[in-house]
């Protein structure tokens, strides 16, 4: 307790220096004009008298000298895939005096490129068309003037009156924080293993059971000492060494990366989740989730069958199982419960728990009702041995790739009122506006007609960049049935662990097959490329290529992780292991506490990275120790 204490309170300090650190936060005071030279004094008057910068946004002034004609400014995006142009800003005409250009000022967007194009109010004709990465808090002016008067030649020319800053930096020294902290545990862990030092923590820990120790032969009780003394640990030993701890770690890293991305991941574009096609680093976690459930499910089935439990008794775990994940997401971990007792007019039904309860229903009843004895131990004989893993399984085979096939007919040719058959785009101002109200296609006008509109999320990710207007479910019924297939791809994982038994070599090499299979269908179905694929990877669609390429990663990060912790013991999964070991309770513990201090307080500016990095980072690093001392207590929450 006191070494966990003495972690919050270093954990706390070090973040908390993220704060103090220059170059870190938002400047509030004016710098020296630096770029690529010095700004107009227009540009340097409206850098004086700018409004507050807000976080992803640089200020851009736009000075027209052009004596006859006023100017439309428009910005495309550089993640919004074939959209339309957003007017920013109209720029009045010059007066025809150099000292009194027409002017505008805009904020503009630094997540992502942006191609600004100019088109003149006289036969609205493109002047001209800019492709730049704005820097967060910057400071721009584009100035737009006659080169020659004669052929009419228009020059646009941006300036940087204020550099922009690092907002990066604070990712940095987060990294080297815990890479410091990381270094003292490990430093700590060696020390331990010299006897002098280890005598000298234990003695002042515990003095009289440290004497009994140096006192007893070899200093250090025998077997039989341990058994007669305290039976208790030697078997919860024997239980630890049973269990892979790779799937736990596995199963925690996921679950942590997830915390931090919905605690808002320091507010940075790619902790959020892509706004359609293509993966941030918050769409890798909860398809990890569902694979390493599957993986899960083959083994914990397996070992009820073994003890002797009855398949109707394992049956009935399965559905109350399934039943209290879909309660425990409608009830308590719903966006909409504030609304009111229960919110019934506006409650989400789809959501993470649910579609985890229902996939884990599928597959565990899917894998109890064909598995067959003998299948795992290698006795039943197949006609071809490199399949011996798979052919057994075959009508569990057929289920899954029919499945696939009611997707795949669904999506492209399910009619859509409105749109085009098997459109899979965002809707709103993609595809050149052309299907404003089509955001999902099949998938969304599914959840719309059975759920109902105000049963599915409000707010999807493709509402910021595409600008959609319509409710879409990135949890909804059709995505479920990919989110079937991965818990299936999972479920062979652990079909692959069992069977090769102690085998590492064949366990890590049928993964490594497993990864390749994955990556090349994923390939063929995107023709790597994140737009003109045939069905993209999309993570609010839950494609198959989303899929198959989930499935790729975490063949090959679960190889990773068993081989360095259940085959060479380099790493003991520390500290992913323990919420690994707690993962119900940590989801949805951060969800209900979200809001509440210490995971939660008010900044001094909402407005800096930096800021929104310390509380992500601190509210996670909470939950694993919190993970930590409930798991030294053996308490765990099992559903």
């Amino acid at each position: 307790m006191a070494a966990a204490a003495g972690l919050v309170a270093a954990v706390a300090a070090a973040l908390g220096a993220l704060l103090m650190a220059p170059g870190l936060t938002q400047p509030h005071g004016e710098g020296s004009p630096e770029g690529s030279g010095a700004g107009p004094r227009g540009g340097a008057a409206a850098a004086e008298r700018r409004p507050p910068g807000r976080m992803d946004q640089a200020l851009l002034l736009v000075r027209n000298e052009l004596p006859a004609q006023g100017l439309r400014l428009a910005a495309r995006s550089g993640a919004c895939h074939q959209c339309l142009y957003q007017l920013l800003a109209f720029v009045p005409p010059s007066n025809g005096s150099q000292s009194r250009p027409g002017m505008a000022v805009v904020m503009v967007d630094t997540q992502h490129p942006l191609t600004l194009q100019l088109n003149g109010s006289v036969g609205d004709r493109e002047l001209c068309k800019i492709q730049y990465h704005f820097g967060e808090f910057g400071n721009y002016s584009l100035v737009v003037k006659t080169l020659s008067t004669s052929t009419k030649t228009v020059s646009c020319d941006l300036v940087i009156n204020e550099g922009p800053i690092n907002s990066y930096l604070p990712i940095l020294f987060a990294f080297l924080v815990y890479m410091g902290i990381l270094a003292v545990l490990i430093a700590g862990h060696l020390f331990m293993k010299i006897d002098p030092v280890r005598s000298w923590v234990y003695k002042k820990l515990n003095p009289r059971e440290t004497d009994r120790l140096i006192n007893s032969e070899l200093g250090s009780p025998n077997t039989t000492d341990s058994i007669s003394s305290d039976p208790t640990p030697r078997l919860w030993s024997t239980v630890s060494r049973q269990r892979l701890r790779s799937l736990d770690t596995f199963r925690g890293l996921s679950l942590i990366i997830m915390v931090f991305v919905n605690y808002g991941g320091g507010k940075y574009w790619f902790f959020k989740h892509e706004s359609w096609n293509g993966l941030t680093v918050a769409d890798l976690v909860f398809p990890w989730f569902v694979f390493i459930m599957g993986t899960s499910i083959s083994l914990s089935l397996s070992s009820m069958l073994k003890w002797g439990s009855s398949k109707r008794k394992v049956l009935g775990k399965i559905l109350w199982r399934s039943f209290l994940l879909i309660l425990l997401g409608i009830i308590v971990v719903n966006p909409n419960y504030c609304l009111g007792p229960l919110s019934w007019d506006n409650l989400r039904i789809p959501g993470v728990l649910q579609r985890l309860g229902f996939t884990y229903l599928v597959v565990a009843a899917l894998e109890l009702l064909f598995t067959r004895a003998g299948a795992e131990s290698g006795i039943l004989e197949t006609p071809c041995p490199a399949l011996q893993d798979i052919l057994p399984y075959w009508p569990q085979w057929i289920f899954i790739l029919m499945l696939e096939v009611i997707w795949l007919c669904l999506t492209f040719l399910l009619p859509v009122p409105g749109c085009p058959r098997g459109y899979l785009g965002p809707g709103g101002i993609g595809d050149f506006g052309n299907y404003p109200n089509c955001t999902g296609g099949a998938a969304g006008y599914i959840d719309r007609l059975l759920l109902g509109e105000n049963h599915i999320y409000q707010h999807p990710s493709s509402s910021v960049v595409y600008q959609t207007t319509m409710p879409y479910d990135p949890e909804g019924i059709l995505g479920t049935i990919n989110t079937i297939v991965m818990a299936f791809l999972g479920l062979q994982a652990g079909k692959i662990i069992l069977f090769y038994k102690d085998q590492h070599k064949q366990i890590m090499s049928r993964f490594v097959i497993w990864s390749i299979v994955m990556g090349i269908i994923s390939a063929i179905l995107t023709k790597c490329s994140k737009e003109e694929g045939f069905i993209p990877i999309n993570k609010n669609l839950w494609s198959i290529s989303y899929v198959t390429t989930m499935s790729c990663f975490a063949f090959i990060l679960l190889l990773l992780i068993y081989y360095l912790v259940d085959v060479k013991r380099l790493w003991s999964g520390a500290p992913f292991f323990y919420p690994g070991m707690n993962s119900i309770l940590v989801y949805i513990g951060h969800e209900v506490f979200e809001n509440y201090f210490p995971f939660k307080w008010k900044m001094q500016d909402s407005q800096s990275h930096a800021e929104h990095l310390t509380q992500n980072l601190t509210a996670t690093t909470l939950w694993v120790i919190i993970s930590y001392l409930l798991y030294k207590r053996k308490i765990f929450w099992k559903i």
